[in-house]
């Protein structure tokens, strides 16, 4: 080798080690913090799963431009300051974007670093409006809002004439922001909870919660908790006598709560952002199920996991879309380009100021049997 050889390569060694992970010619980068850990984990684990399941079949096609697109993954317990420290790692590392975080306490405590940055949030796994409102260029949302989700339940149960509501709230960010859903919903009839009670993140501590909300006799409780939370106020208010219904948002974790709950879920009721998993009505679910399917093993189909593939799949579209050049800048050009984007039946919409996708709510319910159904 000669000594021009010896430099030519001794730089080239040189820039790929200098260059940010996203720009290395093989892969593309992601990073995800959510609970893989702890009483979440299973909010982490299946919206991971479902993103991978997507991502391992776009890799096996070639990727995207030849790259293939990998999600390294931090677990942060569902606690701020680990998702803030795993955010400042991730971004030491360079990844393209960040992907799928989980939990709106988690996200408000990555969210300053984000903008700080200029690194894309794509797809997290909350409904609130703190994270909408006020607008930044780094987040893009897939799912519904919480506001969204509370609006859709209490106009059903208002129509049904049940208008003693309470409402059974995690004592953070995600718990409050669920709780003023509650109560927009509810000011223009001229109504307010009629009991509030609170449970502390990570915790099943719900005995003072259920003292102070089945005194009033409420109709219906409305939870905004996560699923090992809200199972235990289920259990313990039914031991009191309360014989009312439960409601819960989505950010329950549909397949974890049907879990905790077994035979006592039935008749238990859940707000959805995401289409059907469970059968082949729409396109969406169609490939998703077949996914499922092929992948084999212990996976089964869920809402979560479902938010994580449709998360993925639209995550790749802008990947897509922004080309060779890619880079942070253009992944957020190429996304706000999706502005009609049809998805298997589920419609993304974004734009230079609007980036959240979607509207979309439904209700489901728990059988006794464990399954769900619409």
């Amino acid at each position: 080798m000669n000594r021009r050889d010896a430099i030519t390569r001794l730089a080239a060694v040189g820039a790929a080690v200098a260059a940010p992970a996203w720009a290395q010619a093989s892969r593309i980068i992601l990073g995800q913090s959510a609970a893989f850990t702890g009483p979440a984990a299973q909010l982490g684990i299946q919206m991971n799963a479902g993103a991978k399941l997507y991502f391992d079949h776009l890799n096996a096609s070639g990727g995207i431009n030849g790259q293939r697109v990998e999600i390294r993954t931090l677990d942060d317990g569902y606690e701020p300051d680990r998702c803030k420290a795993n955010t400042e790692k991730f971004i030491k590392e360079e990844v393209l974007a960040l992907f799928g975080y989980v939990g709106t306490p988690t996200c408000l405590a990555a969210l300053p670093l984000i903008n700080e940055a200029k690194i894309p949030l794509f797809g997290p796994f909350t409904g609130a409006e703190a994270l909408r409102d006020p607008f930044s260029k780094w987040v893009f949302h897939l799912r519904a809002s919480y506001y969204d989700e509370t609006g859709l339940i209490v106009k059903q149960l208002t129509e049904l004439g049940l208008k003693k509501i309470a409402v059974f709230y995690q004592n953070d960010a995600y718990g409050k922001a669920g709780l003023e859903g509650v109560r927009r919903a509810l000011k223009p009839l001229g109504l307010e909870p009629v009991a509030l009670g609170t449970v502390e993140r990570n915790t099943v501590n719900v005995a003072q919660a259920v003292s102070e909300i089945v005194a009033k006799s409420p109709d219906t409780v409305v939870q905004i908790s996560a699923y090992k939370s809200c199972a235990a106020f289920i259990r313990e208010a039914r031991k009191a006598g309360y014989g009312g219904t439960f409601y819960n948002v989505s950010f329950v974790g549909t397949q974890a709560l049907a879990d905790e709950l077994g035979k006592e879920g039935n008749g238990v009721m859940i707000s959805q952002v995401m289409p059907f998993p469970f059968s082949t009505t729409t396109p969406i679910s169609r490939e998703y199920t077949d996914a499922v399917t092929k992948a084999g093993g212990n996976f089964k189909p869920n809402y979560s996991s479902m938010e994580g593939y449709l998360a993925a799949k639209v995550l790749a579209e802008g990947l897509r879309r922004a080309g060779k050049n890619l880079n942070r800048e253009s992944l957020v050009t190429a996304l706000e380009s999706i502005n009609n984007g049809d998805f298997g039946g589920f419609h993304v919409k974004f734009g230079g100021r609007d980036h959240v996708a979607s509207k979309f709510v439904d209700l489901s319910m728990l059988t006794e049997d464990g399954r769900v159904k619409r």
